[in-house]
């Protein structure tokens, strides 16, 4: 076993650093080198130490939690771990070729082999040549990204012509024009996998977790104004899920009866009334420049990342901040941008901190685990750093299956098989931090760590009280709160350490450092507001079919006393058609012969709540009334 004050030019031993917890010594001692059983004598002789003078406040506090009783001491005593404190040995490289030849066989160190072939290359000024080729090359792979490509033509993949419920205002007057109008737009990669997180309501249908699509079923491919309009070129295969591209679309007015649609994966619902905003594509456009670089940036930064642990070999510090460099500008300019193009302001507005960050993982965690894997084992780092490195800086798309998009309740209980996930993660979660806690207590260091994670969670558990605020883990705070449980030589150490630092490096650039604290607000979206639900006076047993359908009218029951409304919001067909304090609605100016959907809200100064869901009128006359609850 290493000695605990051994000192190299590349790492570094966690007892020399921590020089309160360091007893000083001679250097005959200092440099002592200890076996298995001679540190297995020293955790017994720290089961007996000498007798030490105790004043008479420690006396009580041993007293008042029973450390003075026999069995709590060895209990207290195996938690504490071997004293002095000690340092875990070096992995050792375990790559070895064995070859056979007439009878005879002779085994290889891979791992020596390897560091002496690429010797050459690990010269620091090749390096650095190497080192300002790829940022030239990485610039010219953002240009092509994104700045080729007129700004005003990038759309999310959110991005649609009529907003949800009232968001269009009265008649839709505030998303027109509805008709006579052309758009030339590009839609970044993989617009199929963003999907409604609440649900929405289209006409008496609610459709949540999928892209909302509706229509596209006609010869013209027909799409309603309200669908995503990327998801929609996917599905009619102007663009690919995989590289995104351009397309043109023209705005058609209104539109009766969007019929669904099935194609390259994506379903669209259909809606069997009029609508006054719909869209088609054209077959050509003129924008060029359009695929999203995203697969071949990735596959780029791989082999360089590649190159640098197996060939290049700098510095471990120096290897440590090009991951976090290129992690973090991957995320920004190709995986996973805030926006598109780029805001290059907002990304380095969140840079400068992530490297302060980063700065405390290194010495927290990457400088103890790191340095003696690249120093003898570069095979076995690539993969054990690489592998879940990379995994975590795409977390967007490694975690895309697991049905919970947010650590919140709502979230959670919403999604089919969100708790059932969370759980699974929680079980595999506790095994690891039960390995890990195994290993610091090898070391001595457990009480140390114990107290700090103690503290840490006893200001969250006050955090989580505060009140008008609910607790949000960001997976960049669960990077930052796991990362320094990971300072040890284990190869699963760097396992985690990759992850880790993937996941907080994709956390931060694609969402910034979201607050650990957020308003009910801030978490709602676009779900209910949990406000009072209006009801309608008209139901299924008075309603009289004998009435022409242009004579008919609705009606709805007054105000409530003392709630603060002073006005209702009724949507038809999906869009808002009254804005009032009556109490009824006249049919005249609907078609006769189509379904039409009513749904109803309060108004407090002009700010709808909650509308309740569909109320549909057939054309034979049929009125079926709503379902409970908020649409």
């Amino acid at each position: 076993m290493a000695s605990t004050s051994t000192s190299r030019s590349d790492s570094s031993s966690r007892l020399t650093h921590v020089g309160d917890d360091v007893h000083r010594r001679s250097h005959s001692e200092q440099s002592t080198k200890f076996s298995p059983q001679q540190t297995f004598e020293l955790q017994e002789a720290a089961v007996s130490p000498p007798p030490t003078v105790t004043t008479p406040w420690q006396r009580r506090l041993q007293k008042a939690f029973w450390l003075d009783h026999p069995r709590i001491r060895r209990v207290w005593r195996y938690i504490r771990g071997p004293r002095p404190k000690v340092d875990l040995p070096e992995p050792t490289p375990f790559l070895t070729l064995t070859l056979y030849a007439r009878g005879k066989t002779r085994s290889i160190a891979l791992e020596p082999a390897w560091i002496r072939l690429t010797r050459p290359f690990t010269n620091p000024w090749l390096f650095v040549v190497l080192a300002i080729g790829y940022i030239i090359g990485f610039a010219f792979f953002a240009r092509a990204q994104s700045f080729l490509t007129p700004p005003d033509a990038f759309i999310g993949c959110t991005a649609t012509y009529w907003a949800a419920n009232d968001g269009c205002g009265l008649n839709g007057q505030d998303c027109g024009p509805f008709d006579n109008a052309t758009f030339d737009f590009r839609c970044p990669a993989q617009c199929s996998s963003v999907i409604l997180q609440n649900p929405r309501t289209v006409g008496n249908e609610q459709v949540d977790f999928v892209p909302l699509i509706v229509g596209g079923g006609d010869e013209q491919h027909t799409y309603r104004g309200d669908s995503f309009i990327c998801a929609a070129a996917v599905q009619a295969g102007l663009i690919s899920d995989s590289r995104g591209g351009c397309a043109t679309l023209e705005l058609t007015g209104d539109f009766t009866d969007f019929l669904p649609f099935r194609a390259h994966g994506l379903t669209s619902i259909g809606f069997p009334t009029v609508f006054p905003l719909s869209f088609r594509f054209r077959p050509t456009t003129v924008l060029h420049s359009c695929s999203d670089l995203r697969n071949e940036a990735l596959a780029f930064n791989i082999i360089i990342t590649a190159l640098l642990f197996l060939v290049l070999r700098p510095k471990a510090i120096v290897l440590y901040w090009c991951l976090v460099c290129i992690g973090f500008w991957h995320v920004t300019l190709f995986s996973q941008p805030q926006a598109s193009p780029p805001p290059l302001d907002t990304a380095f507005q969140q840079f400068l901190p992530a490297l302060f960050v980063a700065y405390a993982f290194w010495r927290l965690a990457f400088r103890f685990v790191l340095p003696p894997f690249l120093r003898r084992a570069p095979i076995e780092a690539t993969v054990w750093y690489l592998a879940p490195y990379w995994a975590g800086v795409l977390t967007n798309l490694t975690t895309d299956k697991i049905p919970i998009d947010r650590l919140v309740a709502s979230d959670i209980t919403a999604r089919p098989g969100g708790l059932t996930a969370l759980i699974i993660i929680v079980v595999i979660l506790l095994v690891i931090v039960i390995n890990q806690v195994r290993v610091i207590r090898k070391t001595g260091w457990l009480p140390y760590y114990l107290g700090w994670y103690i503290a840490g969670g006893l200001v969250v558990l006050v955090l989580s009280q505060l009140p008008g605020l609910e607790l949000r883990i960001h997976h960049y705070i669960l990077a930052m709160v796991l990362m320094p449980g990971t300072g040890f030589p284990t190869r699963l150490s760097a396992i985690y350490q990759g992850f880790l630092l993937g996941m907080f490096l994709n956390g931060v650039a694609a969402f910034g450092f979201d607050s650990i604290l957020q308003t009910p607000a801030d978490l709602r979206r676009d779900a209910p507001l949990g406000s009072d639900l209006p009801t309608f006076a008209t139901n299924s047993t008075n309603f009289d079919a004998s009435i022409p359908f242009l004579n008919q009218t609705i009606f709805w029951n007054p105000l409530p006393d003392g709630e603060g409304w002073d006005g209702f919001a009724l949507l038809v067909d999906d869009v808002e058609r009254y804005v009032g304090t009556a109490l009824n609605y006249s049919l005249s100016a609907l078609e006769p012969t189509l379904i039409h959907f009513f749904r109803l809200a309060f108004t407090s100064s002009g700010v709808a709540g909650d509308f309740t869901k569909a109320a549909t009128l057939y054309p034979n006359g049929t009125w079926v009334d709503p379902l409970p609850g908020p649409s």
